[in-house]
């Protein structure tokens, strides 16, 4: 590749816009193109195949198309519809094969037991059709219809050689933008042509994304602190793919690759995710709620006559970002002592009524938090709500505390599940909310509320009988 002459050095004011000379490739490309346009295909061919395999076994046409549709929903739902930069089918069959038999046994109350002709037919029609898929997909791409430019995050000796990759090979279908990091690239001579634009600091990052609409993002080894860089992505709205450090020891996670450099993906819960999160809080709560009326009307008329106050008491908590929810309780402490700067006394237990120090010890003075729940205030799981004051405290002084709060608050969570509530360290907990963050899934939530269920009968029990449960 012959050498470039070095991009212009001095640093933008503000982001310049595309420009109108750049190669017809750099300008064909559509923000998010790949993304979209070849997920549609993956699912047309996914829904051809799963139907003709549901007709093999002779089931009724009601029969197959539930068939197809349930297997379209777990391809969807595990990401397998999201075309990888690489198209190799080899990495991605036994996956494939896994969703698209799993919900086979939809077919079974109608074919007599021929459900099972299923597995070879999805075994010869699931593999035909997305090798016609890539195919296609690699010849769009190189023709530049389904390409879109792709950020990259560091201008080192690495970064210049990923550059140059893309650029080399268009079947990718991401095409080298423009830099960002501290200074411009040095290595010209790895530097695609036309050679991409230094657009500005890691720092720079949001405002560059916006600027130039750009959706996809490439990290690689800028030269930034990691925890300020961990801050910048965690917000960005794009796809965001990470060269792993050390990656030339190989990796044990699926991850994706550009001519043999692995890509990372950062992963993105799904859109429809916070509906389905939401709709089962509703669900769980309303069943809790009746089933725990007759209990929680008597701990109320306690909690009355112990405290001498109105047996629910509110608190402003910080419930996500940039919102505050008046969080109700069973009251446990006197009315005198409801402050929104007073010190947790869960585990101290100064000030707590006899009675009130059952429930905290139990946690049975936070089902009240049902209701806000139902009210959409709240989730069932997430990291626990604060106080807007220790809050604002917390996030000056522990790194990562702020993003957090990126979640709706939760009942319960997974740092709690760890034991890590009450007097315990806020920045360990701050980290185990921002992986449950990060990891969220059905699955997750459904294992934090079966493990809280178990610490909580636990824990009123040893509360009830004097630390002997």
């Amino acid at each position: 590749m012959t050498a470039l002459a070095a991009p212009q050095v001095a640093r933008p004011d503000t982001a310049p816009g595309p420009d109108p000379d750049a190669a017809p490739a750099l300008r064909r490309g559509t923000a998010n193109g790949t993304d979209a346009g070849g997920a549609w295909l993956l699912v047309l061919l996914d829904a051809s195949a799963l139907g003709v395999a549901g007709a093999v076994t002779g089931a009724p046409w009601w029969s197959v198309a539930g068939y197809t549709v349930a297997g379209l929903l777990v391809l969807a739902g595990t990401g397998r519809h999201r075309p990888r930069i690489t198209l190799r089918l080899g990495d991605e069959l036994p996956g494939l094969l896994g969703c698209a038999l799993l919900p086979a046994l939809l077919l079974e109350p109608a074919t007599s037991g021929r459900a099972l002709l299923v597995v070879p037919a999805v075994a010869v029609t699931l593999p035909a059709g997305r090798t016609v898929g890539y195919c296609l997909l690699r010849v769009t791409r190189r023709r530049g219809l389904l390409t879109e430019p792709a950020l990259l995050v560091g201008a080192g000796g690495l970064g210049c050689e990923i550059a140059a990759i893309l650029a080399a090979h268009p079947e990718f279908g991401l095409l080298p933008y423009g830099f960002v990091d501290s200074r411009p690239p040095e290595r010209q001579d790895s530097v695609p042509d036309p050679s991409p634009p230094w657009l500005g600091d890691v720092p720079d990052l949001p405002r560059v994304l916006a600027a130039h609409r750009i959706r996809r993002v490439i990290v690689c080894f800028p030269e930034l602190p990691d925890a300020a860089l961990v801050d910048l992505l965690r917000d960005t709205p794009a796809t965001v793919h990470l060269v792993p450090r050390l990656y030339e020891l190989g990796q044990a996670t699926p991850r994706d690759e550009a001519w043999g450099i692995p890509l990372q993906p950062l992963r993105r819960p799904g859109r429809l995710a916070p509906l389905v999160k939401r709709c089962l809080d509703v669900v769980l709560a309303g069943l809790l709620l009746v089933a725990l009326a007759p209990l929680l009307g008597g701990l109320a008329l306690l909690a009355r006559r112990a405290s001498g106050g109105s047996a629910l008491f509110r608190q402003t908590r910080l419930t996500g970002r940039g919102r505050v929810a008046g969080i109700v309780k069973l009251r446990s402490l006197p009315p005198d002592q409801d402050g929104d700067t007073a010190a947790d006394t869960r585990w101290a237990g100064h000030g707590c009524t006899r009675l009130g120090g059952l429930l905290r010890a139990s946690h049975a003075d936070e089902l009240p938090q049902l209701v806000n729940v139902l009210r959409g205030e709240m989730s069932l799981v997430g990291p626990r709500p604060e106080r807007p004051y220790f809050a604002a405290w917390f996030a000056r002084r522990i790194p990562g505390y702020a993003g957090r709060h990126r979640m709706p608050a939760g009942m319960t969570g997974w740092a709690q599940v760890h034991g890590l509530c009450g007097d315990t360290s806020i920045r360990e907990r701050a980290r185990f909310d921002n992986r449950y963050i990060a990891d969220w899934s059905l699955w997750l939530d459904a294992v934090i509320l079966v493990r809280t269920a178990v610490v909580v009968c636990r824990r009123a029990l040893a509360a009830a009988f004097g630390g002997r449960a």
